[in-house]
């Protein structure tokens, strides 16, 4: 399998996550997201992934290759080829649980504060991006924090690791880049700690990537 990502993208870092806590091997392809106006948006990378963004994962079955973008989407696809170490709990609320904080980041809080948006803000809106990022992942931090205080045990959902996890840990990465307030949200903060102790997340960290700088 042939992961095309970025090492600083908190929606790879997920997936880099997933891939170490499965223990599934990959070829990593690096894609800069700001260089030469982005490679994202190079014809090639563009024709595989129309929307232009990583992570992108590429496998060959059955003679055909196939591509498959969207971190989430990405981290259920590893589940199902490698159901143990379980990313999603047996229970089903405790599931429901670990999709809804997953959700909260994914949906609610990254795609405001990422790249393309804060290229779009500065660049042809003139809006400080990083007041408008801090707003937004403050606010998606709140939301979490307030869940996990019922939800969380070791971890955000109970006592292993979720793909909640897997989401909130690049999140926090994200948010200290744009001088957010952590100390407010000492739950997420202690989950935090617990899963940088982890192999998995170590070896997947930004700092440790080949395209690192």
């Amino acid at each position: 399998m042939i992961l095309h990502g970025y090492w600083r993208s908190s929606s790879s870092w997920r997936v880099r996550i997933g891939f170490a806590l499965k223990e599934l091997e990959y070829d990593y392809r690096a894609v800069h997201l700001v260089e030469e106006g982005g490679r994202q948006h190079a014809p090639e990378y563009r024709a595989k992934n129309p929307m232009r963004q990583v992570p992108m994962l590429e496998w060959e079955e059955n003679g055909q290759w196939i591509t498959l973008t969207q971190s989430l989407a990405i981290l259920e696809f590893l589940e199902e080829l490698r159901p143990q170490p379980p990313l999603l709990p047996a229970n089903r609320v405790h599931r429901a649980r670990a999709r809804e904080l997953a959700e909260i980041i994914n949906a609610g809080t990254q795609p405001l504060q990422n790249l393309a948006v804060i290229q779009k803000l500065k660049n042809e809106l003139g809006v400080d991006a990083r007041v408008w990022s801090r707003e937004w992942i403050a606010r998606g931090l709140q939301g979490y924090e307030a869940l996990a205080e019922r939800y969380a045990g070791t971890y955000s959902v109970g006592d292993e690791v979720t793909l909640a996890d897997l989401c909130l840990v690049p999140q926090l990465y994200n948010a200290r880049r744009f001088d957010v307030d952590l100390s407010v949200f000492p739950t997420i903060l202690g989950i935090e700690e617990r899963c940088l102790k982890l192999d998995a997340f170590v070896v997947s960290h930004p700092d440790h990537q080949p395209d690192a700088r």
